[in-house]
């Protein structure tokens, strides 16, 4: 329509540099305005007609999807991975916004999924939480390496006890290694109470959801995985089937083919077997994928899930092969149930197709 507007956003720092096009598809405008809330927000007020935005996922597409979806027609943060035409030819801001701009007009881009403000805190919440773990995991290594490095050995986790410091410290004979492992303990200390305390800010936030209480029932879902879970997928109806919550999951069989037909007897069929596999998908939540191949790990040692996974072994299955099939199954169940609101049924778990 000649009344509608594509504008492209290329975000920075400091600056955002932007392209607009008409309904015809011709470049009708550039500008660079400052990276600040007011200054964006008027600038989108003051176009007219119908606007449709777009902008590449980053740092602050989060922050700038709240700001002006609601004073657009339509708002896509895009995957800059899919966008290839920004790979080819000249770089530059000016240059990457035609572009972008020439994408949203054909609608060639794919949308990054941004949930609604409802789960924002929770979604924060779990970042946190998981930066703190990661945090916390970095310094037990650190400390970990510096008596492995002396050759003091240990059993598990004891030299990680605060209140046994003091013993470890001693076998240290070096000055400064022994002050650089007293700081790593104190920095230890202190990152196991905020892991805690955003633990239980996280896990507090999460009880305000309703899909928490349906998917506690899964078994092998503990709070902090059906947290995340909310955190992570926000709705289950972004995903239309179970495939497609595979694929976002990292649970998706890649299989490449060439030459699918052929002719028999002079009529043209397609080949009855099927591609070759290559692997599960690269392109995946992390987060997701370590949620279900941990709660695979566990079902197949124990709870309902544990004859599913032993008659997927008697089918031939290797083990690493039957963890990913229970991971997707309990993936399956998840967003069934989800959908739904409905109660898990061990009974329903039916024998391997």
């Amino acid at each position: 329509m000649t009344n509608d507007k594509y504008v492209a956003m290329d975000v920075h720092k400091a600056s955002v540099v932007i392209g607009m096009r008409n309904g015809e598809g011709k470049m009708i405008g550039r500008a660079v305005v400052e990276t600040k809330a007011q200054t964006l927000r008027d600038y989108v007020k003051g176009l007219s007609g119908t606007v449709h935005l777009t902008f590449e996922e980053g740092t602050q597409a989060a922050w700038l999807y709240d700001l002006l979806q609601p004073l657009v027609a339509a708002c896509i943060v895009c995957d800059p991975r899919r966008n290839k035409l920004l790979e080819s030819g000249n770089k530059s801001d000016e240059v990457d916004v035609e572009k972008l701009s020439e994408l949203l007009y054909l609608g060639r881009l794919r949308a990054v999924y941004h949930g609604a403000q409802g789960t924002r805190a929770l979604k924060e919440l779990a970042q946190s939480y998981e930066a703190l773990v990661k945090d916390n995991t970095r310094v037990k290594n650190r400390l970990k390496a510096i008596f492995r490095g002396r050759g003091i050995s240990y059993e598990a986790g004891e030299i990680y006890d605060y209140e046994q410091r003091e013993q470890w410290l001693g076998q240290l004979s070096e000055r400064g290694v022994s002050e650089r492992a007293r700081q790593l303990y104190e920095q230890l200390a202190q990152l196991e109470e905020w892991v805690a305390s955003a633990r239980l800010q996280m896990l507090r936030e999460s009880r305000k959801q309703k899909a928490r209480k349906i998917l506690e029932q899964i078994p092998t879902l503990g709070e902090i995985s059906v947290a995340q879970l909310i955190a992570t997928v926000d709705t289950p109806f972004r995903f239309r089937s179970k495939r497609q919550f595979w694929t976002y999951c990292g649970l998706a069989v890649v299989r490449h083919t060439s030459a699918d037909y052929q002719f028999e007897q002079g009529e043209l069929r397609r080949r009855a077997k099927p591609g070759p596999t290559r692997g599960l998908n690269r392109n995946y939540n992390r987060r997701l994928k370590r949620i279900f191949k941990s709660a695979a790990q566990t079902g197949s040692v124990k709870g309902p899930f544990k004859p599913y996974y032993e008659r997927l072994l008697a089918r031939g299955l290797n083990p690493e092969l039957a963890q990913v099939t229970l991971a997707r199954k309990i993936a399956a169940i998840t967003l069934t149930l989800w959908k739904k609101g409905a109660s898990f049924d061990r009974e329903k778990l039916v024998k391997p197709e």
